[in-house]
């Protein structure tokens, strides 16, 4: 019993240091992103280092940008990514390159990208967030057929 118990509690903690390394990676990201440097020149900024899973976030993102721009603008009908919110790109980008290089299913990826959203963009963020990455997501399974 003792140890179902502390298994269930490391299983907490994980997926708390895992949400708080997306949420201080979109807060990095975007700073990276509004201050026109790469995730390099940000964090030689930064007076602490970043927590560990959210300086891979960053770097993940900014080596798959270019893809996840393309994914973004294939599935995103009507919409050029200029119109779109800048937190809600950073916010994709991050899931999205946590979609191509992560074992995490896509259902929590896309699950911690809309709570973001909701919480950090404009009101119509989560559902935008929510369509757009579920849309990529199964394009991405669709390519790995």
């Amino acid at each position: 019993m003792a140890s179902d118990r502390s298994g269930s509690e490391a299983q907490i903690k994980y997926a708390r240091i895992r949400r708080e390394g997306r949420e201080r990676a979109v807060e990095l990201a975007y700073e990276a992103e509004i201050r026109g440097l790469s995730v390099e020149e940000l964090i030689a900024t930064l007076p602490l280092a970043p927590q560990e899973f959210a300086e891979k976030l960053l770097r993940q993102s900014e080596r798959h940008q270019e893809r996840s721009n393309e994914l973004i603008t294939l599935k995103a009908t009507g919409w050029t990514m200029a119109r779109m919110a800048r937190m809600d790109v950073v916010i994709m980008r991050i899931a999205i390159s946590e979609m191509l290089e992560s074992s995490a299913p896509t259902g929590v990826v896309l699950a911690e990208a809309v709570d973001l959203a909701s919480r950090y963009s404009t009101d119509e963020s989560g559902p935008f967030v929510n369509g757009l990455l579920a849309a990529i997501g199964r394009h991405l399974k669709d390519e790995n057929r």
